[in-house]
This record gives C-alpha cells, structure tokens and sequence, in this order.
C-alpha cells in the first residue's frame, strides 16, 4: 500500500524533533547547549501543531482510511522523555548552584521580592477571566500561556470558582532574577510570581485556597487570504492575521496535576474532541523560551564568528567583490561582511540602486539601517519584503511602514506565491559603464539568526549572474509587466521557471553516465526532500547506479534501500550546536563537477509555488572548498543520524575511525584559512 505523502511528512517532521531530542538528553554536550535544545524542541513542537497538524487533520477528516495514532503515538512518548530530560538537566543546573525556584519554595527576602515585584511591574498587566461565565474561548493568540485556577473560600469549602490568567509574556520578561547566595543564581519563572501572589489577585473576593495549574492552546496558524478585490494585498494580510486569531484550536497541553474539573471546562469551551492533540505533561509550558535561559554558565566556550581571510588586509568588501567571488560560510564568518557590503553602497557616491530580498529580519535590523541610510543618501532602494513569512507577519508589517517612512521602496511580494529567494544586487556607475556586484545566499539576511544557522552566501560581480539577478527584481517589482523576465535566466535556477527542469536535466545526465559504465555521482545537502517527482528522479539514477548521498536536516519521505536499486542511497541527518540550513547541490557530470547553492529544498512548494533561486559556483578554489565541507559533513560520526525507511534515528558508527563532528571540523577548516 503507497505511504502517504501528508502523514509521511508530519511523522518525518517529528522524527527530526525527535534527534533535537537525543542532543538535549547528551551529557556530552555543555549544559547549556541542553537547555537550549529543549527550548527549540519546544518550539519545533508547537511550530508542528500550528502548521502541519491542520493539514493532517482535515486529511483525516476526508479519509476514513488515514489514522493519527502514529502521529499521537510519537507526540506522546516524546513529550514523556522531554519530561525526563527535563528533569535531569535541572538535576545539573543544580549542581552548579543554578536554581530554577518556584513559588513554594522561596525564602523570606524572596519572597518580599517578589511581592514587590508584581505590586510593581506585572499587577496592571493581569485580567482574570472567570471561565463558567464565559460563553466560548476568547480569541487569544496562539502564542499565548495560561494560568488555570481553581480556587474555594477555604481549602474544605464546597464548590469554588474557575479562572484563567494570561500570563504577559510579551510584555514583561519570562525570566526574573531573585536575590541569591554568593556562588548561587537563583531564577523564577513569570508564571510563578503571578501565582504566588493570586491571594492579592483573588482576596478581595473572599477566595484564600487556591490550586494553579499551567496550560497552553496552540491554533492552526493559517492565514486566510480573501478575494475581495476592493482591498490591497496588504490589507488582506492584515485582515488575515485579525482573523487567525479565531482559527480552530489544534492541541492542548497541560500540567498534568490540573484541576480535573477546570480541565473538562477548559476543553469544552475550547470545543475539543478526540481529533485534536490534548497533551498532559509537565508543570512549565512554552519552554521554547528557555532558548534564552538567562543563567551564566561559566564552563561554557562558544567559538566565535570571525573575518574571511581574505577581508584581513582590506577595508572595503566592496573592492573585493569586483576582483572575485566570495564564499561566506555561517555562522562560522562574521556576518558583518554583509552590513559592510550594503554600508559602503550607502555612502559611495557612485553607487546609483540597491536592491534586496528580505525573508526574515532580526529585530533591530543593521540590514534594515544601512538600506535606510542608503535611501537618506540618495540611492534608490528596494525591498522585496515577503508578508507571509510563517510567524513574521507582524513583524514584517513593522519593517513595512518603517522603510517606506524612510524612503525605501518596498514591493510586498507575490499574492499567489512566496519570494523565498535571498538575492541582492547593487548598481554602481563607474566612468561611462554600470557594474553590479551583490549576492545570492541560501538564508535570511538576518545577523541574530547568521549567528546560530549554517547558511552560504556567494557575493560576486559575475556579469552574467547579476543580470540575471537584476532580471528577477525587474519581474518581482512589476510582475504583469515584466512576465517574461524569469525566463531570460540562463545561469540561474529560478522556480517555478526552470529550477525543476534544470535538476532533472543534471540527474539524468548522472543516470546516462552510469549506464554507460561511467562515475556518476549526487550530493544534495538540503533541509528537506519531498517532492514526489523529484524522489522518483532520484529512484531512476539509484536503479542506474548513480552514487547518491543526502545530507537532510528534517524532512525525509525517500526509501533508501529498494530492490531495484544497484546502488543504496545513503543519508543522514546533522543535528548539532548551529541549525543545519545551508542547500549544497553536487554534481559530477562525466566530471565536470557542477554545484550550486539554493534557497530552495526539494518540496513541491518550493520547486513550483515559491520564488527560489540557486546560483552555479564557478570559481574553483569555492568549489573545492564546498566538496571538502560536504566531505567533512558525510564523514561525521558524532552528529549524524542515519536516515532509513524506518527513520529510527540510530547514529552513524565507525569505532575505528578517528570521531569527526563536522560543525566543529568545519570551523577549524575554515579558521585554518584565516
């Protein structure tokens, strides 16, 4: 019977859930990289429930043959080792004098604190809801966490009333720091000084006995985008993400030790039944914010960013640029090549426009700074700035109406598509000639996220290439007028034009090699493979013989081992301190070796409903230099899974070879450059 692709995708989603997982339960990791695997579990988990959940579930819902266990199943037993992972990192935060302290176990100058404290800071910002009276859910975001009470006038009273508290996370820090010993730190969470202080919440109306109990809803985190053609596609957005705030609730986690009773209201009024995930678990919920767990760990050595070699004896990137192309590895290389890249176009004077992709940006943008400086200086600027990116919305809006005060131009995108391509050009008068320079990357111009997420960015002044990319505004700043401006991209893979084509072109060119005897050779390096047709491809060159080795992150739908394979595909599966996010593509072509770099994954949404692009290196000191990182990646066995049918997680093992965990290899490799 054929899997199918939805639930394979989900299951597979939380297989790679599951390997951050395993890092946050390895002693051999410090202590604070443990606590921080946690913290992206937990946002890897709530990210599942809002995106991919809803999806699953209305297959469900259409599908009487389609069943969720095996997604509950994995929900269920991760959730209990994260209960016990949890428990044992807090065991060695302990052991060195860091304390997470809740409100039953405070002592009197902290207790005083912490009074104060809420009188303070947090008082104004708590509106109790009384649950029995309300007669269905409020619409609250999905981002937010609850306090559920269950309170009586005295501990033996009868009956007793229900409440719930938002606990204001966005508006005061989730971590406070309490008055500790000398040697000691000593944190309480946000939840537990509301709870502490609810008899100043509740008194006045005669409760003293109080039982409060953490939970949190996730909701389908779709945005409906209407057809009304009166309004902008702006305006739709904005009236898309008003409305996600009513969308469907997906799951419900809770403290296990929850009143019973205000549990069954809870689930009522949220109109749960049996489709929906409802989690019981431990007393902390949104540990993604542990991401940021405040404690110092004075045993903790984190290798820092540094300047590409060659940047050494220069001071202008820009300069460079026009005698090479540049390779720049993060977050191994500092990303403040970039904000000096778009710096020094603000403030040449021959520099005439700049324009740039943005996905995701960090919240107090140098990106963002040096495009409004440029603007201030007289450059045209323009941002593609992409509204839809999942959980960015609002904030993407922000950047909007900033950069336009300033006299950016801003382009919002494609209403029936994404622009996911990370590219920039910049034009510059040199004489009586024009010259672009810029770059294409695979991630966000981000410098928060450039600092935790393996990406490339290739900054070059090739000719050709820079036409292209120029070619590619010219359409996404005017889509009916310039409709044919894609197809003018020779050098360049551009979705939904021709990226497809062009990888199906470079496989069957390995598939014709092996069957004429010949080396015939794939390395993808991706975050994800699912796309049906591409798999088959890739099915078709195993069965010719074709060497094919995968390096992905997260999602895996491929079998690798089949019958009429001649060669077994062999993958896996890098989770370590920086988030896997670089897209590396090799080929061997009858050994004209071909890579390219791409923003794009192997989905079908990103090969053929998305703007992605991928950039050919030419340049062979780069080339060389991406197939030693990929031979460093496929001879890790300290990090890597192994990817199999099964999905089973087991790491690679080779006792006899010396260990090698490619992130850090990598990092000397290129420091050893510099």
């Amino acid at each position: 019977m054929k899997k199918n692709l939805s639930l394979t995708r989900a299951l597979s989603w939380l297989k790679f859930n599951a390997r951050v997982l395993q890092e946050a339960d390895d002693p051999s990791n410090p202590l604070k990289a443990r606590v921080r695997f946690l913290g992206i579990y937990s946002n890897n988990r709530d990210e599942f429930f809002r995106r991919r959940m809803p999806a699953v579930r209305q297959l469900v819902e259409s599908n009487p043959n389609v069943f969720l266990k095996p997604l509950v199943q994995n929900v269920l037993r991760q959730q209990r080792d994260f209960i016990r992972i949890w428990k044992r990192v807090n065991e060695e935060l302990k052991k060195q004098k860091i304390f997470l302290i809740d409100d039953k176990h405070l002592n009197e100058k902290q207790k005083k604190f912490v009074v104060d404290y809420f009188t303070r800071e947090i008082r104004l910002s708590i509106i109790p809801l009384f649950i029995e009276n309300m007669p269905k859910w409020p619409p609250f975001g999905d981002e937010n966490i609850f306090l559920g009470i269950a309170m009586k006038a005295k501990a033996n009273s009868p009956g007793g009333k229900f409440a719930i508290i938002e606990i204001p996370t966005r508006n005061h820090p989730r971590f406070i720091c309490l008055p500790s010993k000398k040697g000691e730190q000593n944190i309480i969470l946000l939840e537990d000084v509301i709870r502490f202080n609810l008899p100043k919440i509740f008194s006045p109306l005669g409760y003293t006995y109080f039982k409060a109990h953490m939970f949190k809803v996730t909701k389908d985190a779709e945005i409906d985008i209407d057809n009304e053609p009166s309004t902008t596609f702006v305006q739709k957005i904005e009236k898309g993400l008003k409305n996600r705030r009513h969308n469907r609730p997906v799951s419900l986690l809770y403290d296990k030790e929850i009143d019973k009773k205000l549990l069954q209201f809870i689930v009522e009024k949220l109109n749960l039944n049996q489709k929906n995930l409802i989690i019981p678990g431990g007393k902390i919920r949104n540990f993604r914010d542990f991401m940021d767990f405040p404690a110092h760990f004075p045993h903790c050595r984190k290798h820092e960013p540094f300047k590409h070699w060659i940047f050494r004896n220069h001071l202008r990137v820009s300069d460079l640029i026009m005698t090479q192309d540049i390779l720049l590895h993060f977050p191994y290389h500092s990303f403040d090549s970039i904000i000096d890249l778009l710096c020094e176009a603000a403030m040449d004077s021959d520099v005439q426009s700049i324009r740039i992709t943005a996905y995701r940006l960090a919240d107090k943008s140098k990106v963002c700074n040096a495009l409004i400086n440029a603007a201030k200086a007289g450059k045209r600027v323009s941002v593609v700035l992409e509204l839809r990116a999942c959980f960015d919305e609002h904030a993407n809006l922000e950047w909007k109406k900033r950069l336009e005060e300033e006299g950016v131009h801003v382009f919002v995108g494609l209403p029936h598509m994404k622009v996911h391509a990370k590219i920039c050009v910049i034009r510059k008068k040199t004489g009586n000639r024009i010259v672009r320079y810029g770059f294409v990357g695979t991630g966000n111009v981000n410098e928060k996220t450039a600092q935790c997420y393996t990406d490339l960015f290739l900054l070059t002044s090739n000719v050709q290439i820079m036409k292209e990319v120029d070619c590619i505004f010219d359409y996404l700043e005017n889509p009916k007028g310039n409709a044919d401006r894609l197809k003018l991209c020779q050098n360049l893979l551009v979705s939904p034009v021709n990226m497809r084509q062009g990888i199906i072109k470079l496989i069957d060119s390995e598939i014709g090699a092996a069957k004429e005897g010949k080396s015939a050779r794939i390395i993808l390096n991706v975050n994800s493979v699912s796309d049906e047709k591409l798999m088959a491809k890739l099915y078709e060159a195993a069965a010719a013989g074709v060497d094919i080795q995968l390096i992905v992150r997260g999602i895996f739908c491929m079998e690798t081992d089949r019958k009429d394979f001649a060669k077994t595909i062999t993958a896996v599966s890098i989770v370590d301190e920086h988030l896997e996010h670089s897209r590396i593509w090799f080929f061997h072509r009858g050994g004209e070796e071909v890579i390219y770099l791409s923003s794009a994954d192997l989905n079908e949404r990103n090969l053929d409903h998305r703007i992605e692009v991928a950039v050919p290196i030419q340049d062979q000191r780069n080339k060389e230099e991406l197939k030693h990182i990929l031979k460093i990646k496929l001879s890790d066995n300290v990090k890597a899974r192994i990817l199999d049918s099964e999905l089973s997680n087991v790491y690679v093992s080779s006792p006899k070879r010396k260990p090698v965990r490619s992130q850090l290899a990598i990092y000397r490799y290129l420091r050893g450059k510099s």
